[in-house]
């Protein structure tokens, strides 16, 4: 493969703009809700079905899956996303916000910001289920795309999908300027460095 300027380009892959990759297996998600009525997926925990924003400026992860799943929600609802997983991950100038609409009150927005010392947040075993993703540019060292996602490996534990379905995998995945929206994050270890906690009046989300 060669790059824009006829340079050859080994073990690597590039986009500008990075939308949703998993498009298609979020398509899936009417046989992916069947699937997992039958036992085929095992959420982690109900989700509450608020989405939350996520914004950073790098992710630099290794062990890097991504697939289509469903999660379930507290009252058995299907919630369908795609999943983003990460052995080990560093984040820099990490923004996540929720909004939340009150009653008598009005909107009401909770955000926590970190890693915008000298120091990154880290992550072990990083597992993000979202919906939309965007980046300014994202490269990834070794990727196969079309993967069965049964057979993904390297990651979190765990971070496999539906056999039949497609998956893809990288060594590395190199990210800036992310924004994500996102049911659930869950990690084996989570370390913030440099973080504020804040509640204000008002939709303030991070984008």
């Amino acid at each position: 493969m060669k790059d824009n300027s006829g340079a050859q380009v080994l073990g690597r892959t590039s986009w500008k703009r990075l939308g949703l990759v998993m498009v298609p297996t979020v398509v899936a998600a009417g046989a992916l809700t069947v699937a997992m009525a039958n036992g085929a997926i095992a959420a982690s925990f109900a989700v509450s079905g608020q989405q939350f924003q996520l914004t950073a400026g790098s992710l630099n992860g290794s062990g890097f899956v991504e697939y289509g799943s469903v999660d379930q929600k507290a009252d058995g609802t299907p919630v369908p996303d795609a999943v983003s997983a990460f052995k080990s991950a560093d984040i820099t100038n990490l923004c996540q916000s929720v909004v939340t609409s009150l009653p008598f009150i009005g909107d009401v927005t909770l955000t926590i910001k970190a890693g915008g010392g000298t120091t990154p947040v880290h992550a072990d075993n990083l597992i993000i289920d979202l919906t939309q993703l965007n980046a300014n540019t994202a490269t990834f060292t070794n990727i196969n795309i079309g993967q069965d996602a049964s057979t993904l490996s390297g990651s979190a534990p765990g971070a496999t999908g539906t056999k039949g379905f497609l998956g893809q995998q990288a060594e590395s995945a190199d990210l800036s300027g992310v924004q994500q929206i996102a049911y659930s994050a869950n990690a084996g270890s989570f370390q913030l460095h440099d973080m504020t906690l804040g509640v204000t009046m008002g939709n303030n989300p991070c984008f």
